[in-house]
C-alpha cells in the first residue's frame, strides 16, 4: 500500500515508515506543493496512492467524486513526525483492511486530548 503524505505532514516521515509502507511519497517529493487539493487528489488516483492528511479537504473531495483515492485522515492536532509514524504503524492492520475494503473511502485516526 502506497501512501501520499499531504503538505501538512513532514516528508521526513517517509524514512520512519519505509518498511511498512513501501513506495510511499510526499507532496513535496512529487513537486506538488503549489498544486490544488484537486490536482493532488487526481495525482493520487492516477498513481494508486492513498492520501494521508490532517485536514478534511480530501475527504470532502471523496464525498464529491468518490474513491479511489482513499483517504487516511489523522485527527490528532499537532504532533511530532515520530508520533504520527507510530500511529500509522500501530494501526497498520486496520489500515490494510481499510485499503482492501471497497466500501470505505476514509479511515480516520482520532486521538482525544487528555
Amino acid at each position: 500500500m502506497k501512501l501520499l503524505f499531504d503538505q501538512n505532514i513532514s516528508h521526513r516521515i517517509l524514512k520512519i515508515i519505509s518498511e511498512e509502507f513501501k513506495g510511499s511519497t510526499s507532496v513535496k517529493n512529487e513537486h506538488l506543493m503549489d498544486c490544488s487539493d484537486k490536482e493532488i487528489w487526481e495525482f493520487a488516483k492516477k498513481n494508486d496512492f492513498s492520501i494521508v492528511t490532517q485536514d478534511s479537504d480530501f475527504n470532502d473531495l471523496n464525498v464529491l467524486y468518490g474513491f479511489p483515492p482513499k483517504i487516511i485522515w489523522i485527527r490528532t492536532g499537532n504532533i511530532k513526525t515520530e508520533e504520527m509514524a507510530g500511529l500509522l504503524k500501530t494501526n497498520f492492520d486496520e489500515i490494510l483492511q481499510f485499503e482492501c475494503n471497497p466500501a470505505f473511502g476514509c479511515f480516520e485516526i482520532l486521538t482525544l486530548n487528555k
